[in-house]
C-alpha cells in the first residue's frame, strides 16, 4: 500500500497549516511579537510535535506500520512542509533561504525521524502479535 493517499496528503497539509495558524496568536497586527521570540520558537516546536505525532497516529491507522512506511510517510510530509514553507512562509516573513533553514527548516527533520520510529514500534508490535497491521 502506498503512503501517498488523499488522507495522508490532507494530514500532511494540516501538520503544516495548523501550526501556522496557531503562530498568528503570538504576533500583533503590525507583525510584532507578543512574547519573546525564543519562547515562541519553543511553543511552536511543542505545537508542531504534538499535532504531528497525533496526525501520524491517525495516518498509521490505515497504513501498515513498518520502518519503510514510516520513513516514506515522514519524507512525504517533510516535502509537503518544506514546499509550503518555501511558497508561503518565506514570502510572508521575508526570510532568505539560508536563514529559514537554520531557524525553522532544520526542525522539520523531526517528521521523518518520528514517523520512522513510529513505524518501527508498530512493526515490532505487529510481529509480536500485540497489534494488527494497519489497525
Amino acid at each position: 500500500m502506498s503512503v501517498i493517499t488523499r488522507r495522508t496528503t490532507i494530514l500532511g497539509f494540516l501538520s503544516w497549516a495548523l501550526p501556522l495558524v496557531a503562530s498568528f496568536a503570538f504576533v500583533d497586527r503590525n507583525g510584532q511579537w507578543l512574547i519573546p521570540y525564543p519562547l515562541f520558537k519553543s511553543i511552536m516546536v511543542v505545537v508542531f510535535g504534538g499535532l504531528g505525532t497525533a496526525f501520524l497516529a491517525l495516518a498509521f491507522r490505515q497504513i501498515a506500520p513498518t520502518w519503510r512506511s514510516g520513513l516514506a510517510l515522514g519524507l512525504y510530509w517533510l516535502a509537503i512542509n518544506l514546499i509550503l514553507d518555501l511558497a508561503v512562509l518565506l514570502p510572508l516573513t521575508g526570510m532568505d533561504v539560508g536563514a529559514y533553514f537554520s531557524d525553522i527548516g532544520l526542525r522539520y527533520l523531526l517528521i521523518p525521524i518520528i514517523a520512522t520510529a513510529m513505524g518501527v514500534v508498530g512493526e515490532r508490535a505487529a510481529r509480536d502479535g500485540r497489534l494488527r497491521p494497519g489497525g
